[in-house]
């Protein structure tokens, strides 16, 4: 009974294996139907030594290069248009501006913004200056300009009215001309004025707007007998609110020879720093108030102190910003 058993065990375990192995065939078989990798390439015919020497052997480079490709008739931009290209002027059917249908009398030629004449006049300062002492006075600094965007015509005037008289003004004609956005050159003359004899000389400078919004002018003078002379000046806006502006403002002047005979001294003459409050009703309507301490250096404080002036003093001021 015991030997049935065992050969019963046997035979199943058998049937088993082969059930298992047959399982496994079908597997491989399904697995290499579906196996995306390449197949084994199949090995190459036989060739005879004769064969061999006659073929050329084929490089690695040449083995590897992909198949060309056509691009056809390809052109590099910037050389003369294919001889099939449309007529840019086609849209216009035969019209050009300014002829034929487009000729509309009383009609002026369409001009860009940069081909029009503007103007401007612009009154940056133009106050009445309250001293402690009483001496007050009235002052101006104006600066119009006509022409286009690149070039225009500017006149620059500023000065001082003072115990009924001008006592001193400064008057300049120049050519202006846009060397960058925000920035000009200024090319002309100036031509001073009031007590003393009057004084001309040549101009050059720039001016324009600095980072951050800082108002910026830069003008170098050369006169006769060996003068010279530099004006700086700058000036900052701050917004308050939009209508009510607070402006830093100051102004330096600087000379290279003595010219007693207009209480001049060389080096650092004259300076002044202040602040203007104002209050735009509108861009081109502003009272404005404010405060300056104003002085002079150097040999021209001398000068003033010998004919008994003040070389230091406090202004307090009211006046209007305007241009138009």
């Amino acid at each position: 009974m015991f030997a049935a058993l065992t050969a019963r065990a046997l035979s199943t375990a058998l049937l088993a294996l082969a059930s298992l192995a047959a399982q496994a065939q079908n597997d491989h078989a399904a697995h290499a139907q579906t196996d995306p990798r390449p197949a084994a390439p199949a090995a190459a015919p036989k060739t005879d030594a004769a064969d061999a020497q006659a073929a050329p052997a084929a490089s690695a480079s040449d083995a590897a290069a992909p198949p060309a490709m056509d691009h056809g008739d390809m052109r590099m931009p910037g050389g003369p248009p294919p001889a099939d290209a449309r007529d840019p002027h086609a849209y216009a059917n035969g019209q050009q501006l300014g002829a034929g249908d487009y000729a509309v009398p009383g009609v002026p030629r369409l001009t860009l913004a940069d081909e029009h004449f503007f103007a401007s006049l612009r009154a940056e300062t133009f106050e009445r200056r309250f001293t402690r002492n009483g001496d007050d006075s009235t002052a101006y600094d104006l600066q119009g300009w006509v022409g286009t965007t690149f070039d225009r015509a500017v006149v620059k005037a500023e000065g001082d009215i003072g115990r009924g008289k001008l006592e001193d003004a400064r008057t300049e004609l120049l050519w202006g001309h846009a060397i960058a956005p925000y920035w000009d050159t200024q090319l002309g003359v100036r031509l001073d004025s009031g007590e003393g004899p009057g004084r001309q000389w040549l101009a050059f400078g720039v001016q324009g707007l600095a980072p951050y919004w800082f108002e910026v002018e830069a003008t170098a003078y050369v006169g006769s007998a060996g003068r010279s002379a530099l004006l700086l000046k700058a000036s900052y806006e701050l917004l308050l609110t939009q209508r009510l502006i607070l402006e830093p403002r100051t102004e330096l002047q600087f000379f290279g020879k003595d010219d007693p005979e207009r209480g001049i001294g060389r080096g650092l003459a004259e300076a002044s720093v202040g602040l203007r409050l104002r209050y735009e009703f509108s861009r081109q309507f502003a009272p404005y108030i404010g405060v300056e301490r104003a002085g002079s250096f150097g040999e021209t404080a001398r000068q003033l102190r010998a004919e008994g002036d003040r070389t230091q003093q406090t202004r307090w001021l009211a006046g209007l910003r305007f241009w138009f």
